[in-house]
């Protein structure tokens, strides 16, 4: 496998990841970095996900990547700033982080390939492309993944 392909297996994995959260949440890809032998794919959600939803969110994650035969390798449950990161039979590490002001991150590791030129993501994002400007903070309103927990 060379880096053009296993950008595309991360790719699909984001894919994959982004189809099993209902309701849909509007993302946009983020840098690409290209190491010495390995590639790291990046998203960045623009939807709100509220405080009180962060944690359904997280457990819509971890319960497809569970699905999907994928070891979690780690799990920060912090208030502030929680995470996850998971691992594939083949070698590749996906993540979500909830950064500053709540702002959903996911990235795919690739392993070690052959190197090789590596192509932009070709899925377009489900809302605007920020190629080359600096993504802005969560800013899309979702009925569901914006809204406070009801009690």
């Amino acid at each position: 496998m060379n880096m053009q392909e296993a950008a595309e297996r991360s790719d699909s994995l984001l894919d994959a990841t982004f189809g099993a959260i209902r309701p849909e949440v509007q993302w946009a890809h983020d840098d690409t970095s290209a190491g010495t032998c390995d590639v790291v794919r990046r998203r960045v959600v623009l939807t709100v996900v509220s405080e009180q939803r962060r944690g359904s969110f997280l457990g819509v994650i971890e319960r497809f990547w569970k699905k999907s035969g994928f070891d979690i390798i780690s799990v920060n449950r912090s208030v502030d700033s929680p995470d996850i990161y998971a691992k594939t039979a083949d070698g590749f590490t996906i993540g979500l982080i909830i950064g500053d002001k709540g702002q959903a991150f996911f990235e795919a590791d690739t392993p070690c390939v052959e190197k090789s030129a590596v192509a932009e993501p070709a899925s377009k994002p489900n809302g605007p492309a920020y190629a080359g400007v600096q993504i802005p903070y969560p800013n899309v309103h979702s009925a569901f993944w914006s809204a406070p927990r009801a009690n």
